[in-house]
């Protein structure tokens, strides 16, 4: 039966331009979302950009620039991915929009009244990479270890706090679901986290040493911490609370609404995003799914590092087809993977140049030379074989593409084995038939390709279909290096 179903990406912070790891993130959720729009879902699907906090406001600065300047440029940056990438989604939110901040603004009223948050002197162990305060338990050598570049700075401000300790037995709860949290080693991870016991958290800052973010309801020395802030874009996308009747009703309320987060992001999404949503009298997100890190050399990619490999480079290289491809059957959708330039290059060369390629290639050069009526029932190819539906299901869209190049391989080996352009050269009427049936074959056997390689890479689908209904062999779809 058809459901409404929503996924978001977290909203990268535009304090550089888009990496691959954010490239990996919006590609698989771009790939879920054209998955259940072809198995009839109805889909709604977000990114957009996380706009305030201190990262952005020091950087702007360094910039010489205004803090609006400064995002306005690198959002546009990571609105060109749309095209970069070709990007289905239906909403690019920008936490500056005023729709955002009102929203925002709302979801901190609704957590005041329900007596959730209170203001108090604090001092802690600060770090400015994640923007937020430390425990001694998280320090690794005595620095963040999302952020081991950067030594915690000691702060003492009066902020306001919310109660998470309060929500430690619903946090419990939410997560008992199996489902709630994939995959299964990130829930436990969270559910430990929740155990190790939970401090009220941070949720607000000086407005004096800090003046970009959003204004915090009723006091103007203080600015909402932009974790506060940003997480509110997965429901102020969909109108809430100004037309909670409309799409956030249709896909947040009643549908089923899945988050796409990396696998550093456990405490914000499956613990603290979860309880603001209970404290401001919302349903909770029905599934988080974590992914791992894209490292280099073992080291994992970030922009504080400045190890990244950036989408366009990639795109540059490959392709937007390729590029997808490389990163949605290469990358492992729950552990690190660890990528190089040479790695790349094979994988496209291998999967690529030399697989898909030269197959449609061979196939349809030689279905343009010798069939001359069209192959009937094609279409019924359209239906996705059970098996690789229930690995895209799981989230394992990279397994999913291994089986779809079985099919690949197994056409390759038709090919070699049934030699059909030395059959239908024959003089003898029964081997041209022959050949001709497995030419015929081969092009089946790519028609159950482009059917299924659709949700990934929907431009070189259309284009192998297009060449199956004109009976006609399309340009070189992947140019060799």
């Amino acid at each position: 039966m058809a459901e409404s179903r929503y996924i978001t990406t977290t909203l990268p912070y535009v304090n550089a331009d888009p990496h691959i790891g954010f490239a990996f993130e919006i590609v698989t959720a771009d790939a879920l979302a054209r998955y259940w729009r072809l198995m009839g879902d109805r889909v709604f699907f977000n990114t957009g950009s996380d706009e305030h906090g201190q990262k952005i406001f020091e950087k702007a600065k360094e910039a010489g620039q205004d803090p609006q300047a400064y995002v306005d440029h690198y959002a546009g940056e990571f609105v060109k991915l749309k095209e970069s990438l070709s990007l289905s989604y239906d909403r690019f939110i920008r936490t500056t929009d005023p729709a955002h901040i009102a929203a925002a603004q709302e979801i901190w009223r609704r957590c005041a009244a329900a007596g959730d948050i209170y203001k108090k002197e604090f001092s802690g162990l600060y770090c400015v990479g994640d923007e937020m305060f430390l425990r001694e338990s998280d320090l690794v050598d005595g620095k963040c270890p999302n952020h081991p570049n950067m030594t915690p700075i000691e702060l003492t401000e009066e902020n306001y706090f919310f109660r998470l300790s309060k929500y430690q037995d619903y946090l419990l709860a939410y997560l008992a679901d199996e489902s709630a949290v994939v995959p299964e080693w990130r829930r436990q991870e969270a559910i430990n986290f929740v155990k190790g016991g939970l401090e009220d958290f941070s949720i607000s800052r000086e407005k004096a040493r800090l003046s970009w973010g959003i204004p915090v309801p009723d006091d103007d020395t203080q600015v909402m911490y932009v974790w506060f802030d940003a997480l509110t874009n997965y429901i102020s996308t969909l109108g809430w609370p100004a037309d909670a009747e409309g799409a956030f009703a249709a896909f947040w309320q009643d549908g089923v609404p899945l988050q796409l987060a990396g696998k550093d992001q456990v405490r914000f999404q499956s613990v603290m995003w979860q309880a603001m949503l209970r404290s401001a009298g919302v349903a909770p997100t029905k599934q988080v799914v974590y992914h791992g890190f894209i490292t280099s050399g073992g080291q994992k990619m970030s922009k504080s590092l400045g190890n990244v490999i950036s989408p366009s480079d990639l795109v540059a290289r490959y392709g937007t087809e390729a590029t997808r491809y490389l990163l949605l059957r290469h990358v492992m959708p729950f552990e690190d993977t660890d990528i190089t330039w040479e790695r790349l290059d094979e994988w496209y060369t291998a999967g690529l140049v030399n697989g898909l390629g030269n197959l449609v290639a061979r196939v349809m050069n030689l279905s343009q030379l010798h069939i001359e009526e069209p192959i009937p029932d094609l279409g019924s190819l359209a239906e996705l074989d059970p098996e690789f539906c229930a690995l895209i299901d799981g989230y394992r869209l990279s397994d999913a593409l291994d089986l779809l190049w079985q099919v690949v391989a197994k056409a390759d080996e038709h090919m070699t084995a049934t030699q059909p352009f030395r059959l239908v050269k024959s003089v003898d009427e029964a081997e041209v038939l022959q050949g001709k049936q497995a030419i015929a074959m081969g092009v089946v056997m790519l028609a159950k390709v482009a059917a299924h390689l659709a949700p990934f890479m929907p431009a070189t689908s259309a284009a192998i279909w297009a060449a199956i209904r004109d009976n006609t062999k399309p340009e070189n779809l992947f140019p060799r290096l």
